[in-house]
């Protein structure tokens, strides 16, 4: 069995995390629940932040907080000196309430609002990613309305397709973000906010999909993105001071998967830039990553109750959770895969093959299809590995289900990050209905 992090199994043969107990964690808290171990959050962010000191980079490594989002998580982030992704006005606003330093904040997003975009001026954000022609005129609207600087990235598709699932492959022409690097938008991107009294571009930013496991892409990226800086500075020139990269760094969801180290993506990076910069003649740019998956992904655990069981002969045996695709999305969504463990029998051999189905009413609800586990009883409690990342975060209230909590583990101590949703929370916004009866 691979265990994560802290993970390690007790004298009473249960899964443990961070040095606790999760058939505790479980009596506890209840179930569904997401664990998550901290102190593994903390190795991931210092793997990437210093590999860039020992090559002596300047750089910035934001973690893509669409991956998991709540006051705790940024203020943990903040407290490993990261900076932040945010996606939404409500990514942005959580940011604020946490106490998160601004000027390290930044927004990106293809629609962002009018409103967004305030925001975003009022609370002194660090750097807007630009992602449309809108998003410009906006952007000159509101900062000569405020008179008001903003340090801006223009968002860029280089067209580099990574080997990863079509449905986050972000990189290519054919994509929602961005300027097309190789149809004149970003030129005309570039022409249209060089040289504006307010929005202060400091280079370009890519992110050319998720889940990925080798460093080619990331490498042919940036050479893209290095000549085309070096045409702006030839013809304009425009000096870049960031050259931002995106994440996409793949984690390890079953035994099929191969990810690298943090320091071999980043060392990768900035050996292509460094090499283009010299070859170009540029100055050095400063590198920012984004990071999300790979700082919390393998960090989350999810624990369930064990329900019904069903089998179907000679074809299936199933076992029920008291969760399913209300609090985890992927597998019915990506087709995506995952391994378990019964938390309370972790020492056990894995004899048995069950399909984990939820407990949503759509057939489509199943969490992993033949899963080895160890012989599994209703009331066992269900370890579900790697459910830190788009977990929670795309968690819904399908069949009005709610929201499970989540706590954060480490060094033998446990606390809660976020509440359990009640059934009053579920209905807190319903109105009653006063419109009459048609006679």
């Amino acid at each position: 069995m691979h265990l994560y992090g802290t993970q390690g199994i007790s004298n009473e043969g249960h899964l443990t995390i961070g040095g606790v107990d999760t058939v505790e964690l479980a009596k506890e808290y209840g179930t569904p629940l997401f664990v998550y171990d901290t102190a593994l959050i903390r190795e991931r962010a210092r793997g990437f932040i210093d590999t860039f000191k020992q090559l002596d980079i300047k750089a910035e490594v934001a973690y893509a907080s669409k991956a998991f989002a709540c006051v705790a998580a940024y203020q943990l982030a903040a407290q490993e000196n990261l900076s932040l992704d945010v996606v939404s006005g409500g990514e942005l606003y959580t940011a604020i309430k946490a106490g998160f330093p601004s000027e390290r904040i930044h927004f990106h997003g293809n629609n962002k609002s009018y409103a967004e975009l305030e925001l975003a001026f009022d609370t002194k954000i660090g750097c807007i990613v630009v992602d449309n022609f809108y998003e410009i005129r906006l952007l000159k609207e509101i900062s000569e309305a405020k008179q008001q600087p903003m340090r801006i990235l223009l968002r860029v598709t280089p067209g580099v397709e990574a080997h990863t699932h079509d449905f986050i492959t972000t990189g290519q022409a054919d994509s929602k973000f961005g300027f097309d690097l190789n149809n004149g938008q970003a030129d005309l991107a570039f022409e249209e906010v060089m040289g504006h009294e307010f929005l202060q571009l400091l280079g370009l930013h890519c992110h050319i999909g998720s889940q990925i496991f080798e460093t080619d892409g990331f490498s042919l990226a940036a050479g893209k993105l290095m000549k085309k800086i070096g045409e702006w500075k030839e013809k304009h020139g425009f000096e870049c001071t960031v050259l931002n990269l995106g994440g996409g760094f793949g984690i390890r969801y079953t035994e099929e998967d191969k990810p690298l180290a943090p320091h071999i993506y980043v060392a990768e990076m900035i050996n292509t830039v460094q090499a283009e910069a010299a070859a170009l003649k540029l100055a050095m740019p400063e590198i920012w990553i984004e990071p999300g998956r790979s700082l919390v992904g393998d960090a989350g655990t999810s624990l369930y109750t064990i329900g019904s069981q069903k089998t179907v002969p000679n074809i299936r045996e199933y076992i029920a959770v008291d969760g399913g695709m209300s609090d985890n999305i992927r597998p019915a969504l990506y087709d995506a895969k995952y391994e378990a463990v019964i938390a309370n029998k972790a020492n056990a051999p894995k004899e048995s093959t069950y399909t984990v189905a939820g407990k949503l009413c759509e057939s489509g609800d199943k969490l992993i299809v033949d899963a080895a586990l160890q012989q599994a009883e209703s009331g066992d409690i269900l370890a579900m590995f790697c459910t830190g990342a788009y977990g929670y975060s795309m968690a819904s209230n399908y069949n009005r289900v709610p929201r499970p909590a989540v706590v954060f583990v480490e060094a033998g101590e446990h606390q809660l990050a976020i509440q359990r949703e009640s059934y009053d929370d579920i209905v807190q916004n319903d109105l009653p209905l006063v419109l009459k009866k048609g006679e």
